[in-house]
């Protein structure tokens, strides 16, 4: 059991979920102000996405993600910040052609999927380690693709979060990892229940766990009604816990959540557990992060 554990919230993601929920974060505004209410609840790391103003559809624009980060940074609010850089790799097929990506694809080459991190430095950002059938189409995320984007990210001084779905991820990060491309410590995520990766099940979970590089530091989650019960799994097998609007909307049966509620509610199991959660600084020294930009 890990007794000092660090808590993400990923406050909006990229799913299709304005309109499911009443106050999904959509504008740079709402985005930073759901980040800050996050880290008010306990979260040490809060994990941000973008969203097109006008139509809450996922964006990879520039300038909303350093609007987004620019709100969080002159907030005086302590707190660690990691930027998706997984937006770039959405492939559907186009059934009346299938040489081609048809409505949905947003496919981006290695530059263009980090040119927001290397622009604004945040002290951590993800790196979906593997290409996946996910959902109705594909998220592609070849090996050098990501060697390329595993060396601009260390060029930046980011410290790569490397999202696994499955065990086969875990397997190419250990690759890119001997290679030379991410430094040690390296710091892995671990998402269950995404259709079609790895179950939301302890045994798909400590089979996970088990495959991790030694010394490694290692959080994990899984998506909708399962969230909290692996807030506890993720707390039993070792590793930090993520919450956050971007993997569930609902804090009881019929009750929406917010990102804030969902932090608290993750702090709480962790307490009640015997664990004590970790402030920023403190995740910063335990992660190896380097000091934050302001």
């Amino acid at each position: 059991m890990n007794g000092e554990v660090i808590i993400s919230c990923a406050v909006t993601g990229a799913g299709d979920t304005v309109g499911k929920h009443p106050a999904i974060p959509v504008t740079p505004r709402q985005i930073a102000d759901a980040a800050l209410e996050a880290a008010r609840a306990g979260a040490a790391i809060v994990h941000l996405h973008v969203r097109d103003p006008r139509t809450g559809k996922a964006a990879r624009d520039q300038a909303l993600y350093r609007e987004a980060v620019g709100h969080v940074r002159r907030a005086g609010v302590d707190v660690v910040i990691n930027l998706t850089a997984g937006m770039g790799g959405d492939f559907v097929f186009d059934a009346a052609h299938p040489d081609r990506g048809g409505p949905g694809t947003d496919m981006a080459g290695a530059a263009e999927r980090v040119a927001h991190i290397e622009e604004l430095r945040p002290e951590i950002c993800t790196l979906d380690c593997g290409s996946l059938n996910f959902g109705d189409g594909a998220f592609l995320a070849t090996a050098d693709v990501l060697r390329e984007m595993a060396a601009r990210i260390r060029g930046a001084g980011v410290k790569p979060e490397i999202e696994c779905f499955e065990l086969g991820h875990i397997r190419l990060a250990k690759q890119l990892i001997a290679e030379g491309l991410i430094e040690a410590p390296p710091l892995f995520q671990l998402c269950m229940g995404i259709p079609w990766g790895a179950e939301a099940t302890t045994e798909a979970m400590l089979a996970m766990r088990n495959h991790l590089p030694a010394g490694a530091n290692w959080a994990g989650f899984a998506i909708g009604r399962l969230q909290m019960a692996f807030v506890a799994q993720a707390v039993v097998l070792g590793g930090h816990v993520r919450v956050g609007l971007e993997d569930n909307l609902w804090l009881d049966r019929g009750a929406p959540a917010s990102n804030g509620s969902l932090t608290a509610r993750a702090k709480e199991i962790v307490e009640r557990m015997g664990a004590r959660v970790l402030g920023p600084a403190e995740a910063r020294a335990k992660l190896g992060l380097a000091e934050p930009r302001r």
